[in-house]
């Protein structure tokens, strides 16, 4: 089954709780060997969330959501495999119990697909998708999907997001950790704690852990992922952000020097390891129950709550940011959730955050935001951990969707995948540099010395051909040319501002006054249309000085010679 059926070492099955296991669907009188075309369901797998099948007829089936664990409830994530398929067989596949009727599929959210041999995921064509109140199923809404098998020997897996299972994270982190042997102290994998069922609670800690140097205050940003275990589209947005840190991007090398992150990637890894959508083992909504917590109930919030409030009351560190992200099942884009706060400065200072990620992320909607104090919320980790730690401390909910995203302007969705999940990492990264930049806790560093242009070698010049080495040059002396200039701005189209630096002189002719607007014409540096695009913020940026162009004389007209000679005879009378 390759990468379908792949538990880890300790599944021994367990991820198949209440899954169904490699279950044929046969048609009603049919008995012995199964046929091809009898379709073989399988969720027994890590993460895998199918717990029922019902054949309606031969070419349509009613598929039942398990349950979370102790939480019946709750029904939304899926995640199947289907083989022992016909060539062009078509059928059409009904989730018949999704518990939330608000949602995405409203929207024309399709689910996933992909096969042994096309691994990467692929969304479902809207019109073969239907969303809508059942009355063949007591007016439950039904998502209703039509689906061809193209290739007989191929196992093909559906999905409602990209998973991203507990396994997968331990892959990853391992080699997160050989690649960030380079960085010596400035990265550090550590277990944190362990789950109900034994599973780690693994902590990545990037950024200077020098105690020697000079500083007066480490700053610190918290990150946290996967409370919820459906919304694996969370794990990716970590996934890019851990791996913008420890590269040599500049961004990251300058984060790393003035800042220390503390990064949980998975919160939830039993829910995420049994296929849940909200849940633990037990049953539990963690995002519900930070103000609950128990040792033995939640040990994972136990452990990142000790976390956090140790670095909060340690001199040595200054926690700015918690962050907690999450997947959005019923709205596009991405955005911040926050809190409100009576006073005004603590507030200013809160939205900041929100404001400079809006600038620098395409796809987030601020109409998606939301900043309150609503006691339904006390809960939630932004809400609890605001109250609990310091005033300094920004807590936050990171949302992405489980669709897409639309461009400012355009009424079209761009569905995510894993890369632009990934990117939205980064951009999380990006914007707390911009932060600091903006409130002065990173200086920006510019430098004054020009940079030469590069000369082309010098085998380029001695070329020379016989018709050209014979032809008499006129000999020439270099002298400098007296011209005055009148507002000549050096501007720059990007995205990043930067101080205008304006030259000024005395007033002159109209003569010259044309001479100063041409040459203002050819020393712009980017014209509109070769627009640049926005350097990094650790780009160290080089003014150059003001340079003349070549200056064509057949620009200038009759009129204008007239009128200067005119003037200066004026003058010399």
């Amino acid at each position: 089954m390759g990468d379908f059926g792949e538990d880890s070492d300790d599944s021994d099955g367990e991820g198949g709780l209440g899954n169904v296991n490699r279950i044929i669907m046969r048609p009603p009188g049919h008995s012995g060997k199964a046929k091809r075309g009898h379709l073989c369901f399988d969720a027994s797998f890590e993460s895998g969330n199918l717990g029922r099948v019902d054949l309606v007829n031969e070419y349509e089936y009613d598929l039942f959501i398990r349950p979370d664990t102790c939480s019946p409830r709750i029904r939304f994530w899926f995640n199947f495999t289907v083989d022992n398929v016909k060539q062009d067989q078509r059928v059409i596949f009904n989730i018949v119990n999704i518990s939330k009727s608000r949602n995405l599929f409203n929207d024309n959210l399709t689910p996933l697909v992909k096969s042994t041999s096309r691994q990467k995921w692929q969304r479902i064509p809207k019109q073969h998708v239907y969303y809508h109140k059942s009355s063949a199923h007591q007016g439950h809404y039904v998502l209703s999907f039509s689906f061809g098998f193209d290739r007989e020997d191929e196992v093909f897996q559906f999905a409602l997001a990209p998973p991203f299972t507990y396994s997968k994270l331990q892959m990853f982190l391992s080699i997160l950790e050989s690649k960030g042997s380079y960085l010596n102290e400035s990265f550090q994998r550590e277990l944190l704690g362990n789950s109900v069922q034994k599973r780690r609670l693994d902590l990545i800690t990037i950024g200077s852990l020098d105690r020697s140097k000079p500083t007066s205050k480490r700053r610190v940003i918290a990150i946290m992922a996967r409370v919820h275990p459906g919304e694996s589209p969370a794990s990716f947005v970590c996934q890019g952000l851990l791996e913008l840190l420890i590269s040599s991007n500049a961004i990251a090398d300058t984060l790393r020097n003035h800042v220390i992150f503390k990064i949980i990637p998975m919160l939830n890894p039993d829910g995420v390891f049994l296929g849940n959508y909200r849940s633990t083992v037990m049953g539990l909504d963690l995002n519900r129950s930070w103000h609950l917590q128990t040792p033995w109930c939640h040990p994972t919030l136990k452990a990142a709550t000790d976390m956090l409030v140790t670095l909060d009351k340690n001199k040595e560190f200054q926690l700015d940011f918690v962050i907690d992200i999450h997947a959005h099942s019923s709205l596009k884009g991405c955005f911040i959730y926050g809190n409100t706060y009576e006073d005004v400065y603590r507030y200013e200072r809160h939205i900041l955050f929100p404001k400079l990620l809006a600038t620098t992320a395409d796809d987030y909607l601020s109409e998606n935001a939301m900043f309150n104090a609503d006691p339904k919320k006390v809960g939630t980790a932004r809400r609890y951990l605001c109250q609990l730690l310091s005033d300094r401390v920004n807590c936050y909910t990171y949302e992405v969707s489980f669709f897409g995203y639309k461009l400012k302007g355009s009424d079209v969705t761009i569905p995510y995948t894993e890369d632009s999940y990934m990117r939205c990492g980064r951009n999380l990264v990006k914007t707390f540099l911009e932060y600091y930049h903006s409130t002065g806790a990173i200086p920006i560093e510019i430098a004054t010395e020009v940079q030469h242009k590069r000369r082309r070698p010098r085998t380029h010049h001695s070329r020379s051909t016989t018709r050209n080495s014979n032809r008499q040059r006129p000999h020439t002396t270099k002298t400098q040319a007296l011209l005055h200039f009148k507002d000549l701005n050096i501007n720059y189209e990007s995205d990043t501002s930067i101080e205008d630096y304006t030259y000024r002189k005395p007033e002159t002719s109209r003569f010259f006054e044309k001479f100063a607007d041409y040459v203002k014409k050819a020393n712009t540096p980017y014209s509109k249309s070769e627009k640049m695009s926005s350097p990094p913020p650790t780009t160290i940026v080089v003014i150059p000085e003001p340079s003349l162009s070549i200056i064509d004389f057949n620009v200038i007209t009759r009129n204008d010679i007239e009128k200067a000679s005119k003037l200066r005879n004026r003058r010399t009378k």
